[in-house]
């Protein structure tokens, strides 16, 4: 039985998406649109005589694809090494009784208040003495590890019934096993999760990158569509092209993943 909406509802549902759909709309139909229509007034939504030749200058001209490697490495390589780290650690916290577990837990999560811009002059720091300044290394290894994903992880595996790992370990079964083949299947909501919101922040970062990367060849694709800007002007058919092909990786990611995200967020806030 379909449920009748009134024709308010109707109406602040059709206003809420068209605020939230069309910068995004707007930005990718700009993208096909020549530079002088894009300032044409009165503004055309569709363009008259649509284009991709902002796209192949962006691939061609502006080195994207280079670019776009960089993030792909660096957001996939951070994503698995904290995915990694945090489903250790949350099963730690989560199936192990240890002196000091809760008060190590707490500290994890009090570090959610410390802003990142306090830490970001120590870890610089740290990175310069150990070489890894101007490389993706430094890239993917800094922000690997986080107390959010700790936490996603922790609540998500505190839910499996301890039964199953008692029964594994009277066989005889190594620690590092359990956790390969019993913690990390059922856990897979949440993985998808951590995996999924890892690769967008990665994908997305800029203030990092900026911070450590002073070589082009190791900039990003959010670096490089900041520098894009020039002193004396901007060519905004290759920015909005080099914008909507930075959106497009966002995108697929939660469409893959949208069903592992529902999951792992609602299971994530169930309580123990």
């Amino acid at each position: 039985m379909t449920q009748a909406y009134s024709p308010v509802r109707l109406a602040l549902i059709s206003l809420v998406l068209v605020v939230f759909l069309l910068p995004p709309v707007w930005l990718f139909v700009s993208a096909l649109k020549p530079q002088a229509e894009i300032f044409a007034w009165p503004p055309t939504f569709l363009p008259a005589q649509p284009t991709l030749e902002n796209f192949a200058n962006a691939i061609s001209k502006a080195r994207f694809l280079t670019f776009f490697r960089n993030s792909a490495v660096v957001a996939v390589l951070s994503a698995l090494l904290s995915v990694t780290i945090s489903v250790m650690a949350g099963y730690a916290l989560a199936k192990f009784r240890f002196p000091g577990a809760t008060l190590l837990f707490m500290l994890i999560m009090s570090s959610l208040m410390v802003p990142l811009q306090i830490v970001l002059i120590p870890v610089f720091l740290v990175l310069r003495d150990l070489g890894l300044l101007n490389t993706l290394a430094g890239l993917i290894i800094a922000p690997a590890a986080t107390p959010t994903g700790v936490f996603l992880m922790r609540q998500y595996i505190v839910n499996i019934p301890d039964s199953l790992l008692e029964a594994a370990r009277l066989d005889g079964t190594p620690e590092w096993r359990i956790l390969l083949r019993i913690i990390v299947p059922l856990s897979i909501p949440a993985i998808g999760t951590l995996m999924a919101f890892n690769l967008v922040w990665r994908w997305n970062d800029y203030l990092w990158p900026f911070l450590i990367v002073n070589d082009q060849d190791m900039w990003t694709v959010q670096m490089a569509i900041a520098n894009s800007v020039g002193r004396f002007g901007i060519d905004w058919p290759r920015l909005l092209s080099m914008s909507v092909l930075s959106v497009l990786p966002v995108l697929i990611v939660f469409t893959l993943l949208q069903k592992l995200l529902m999951g792992g967020i609602m299971a994530g806030a169930t309580k123990e």
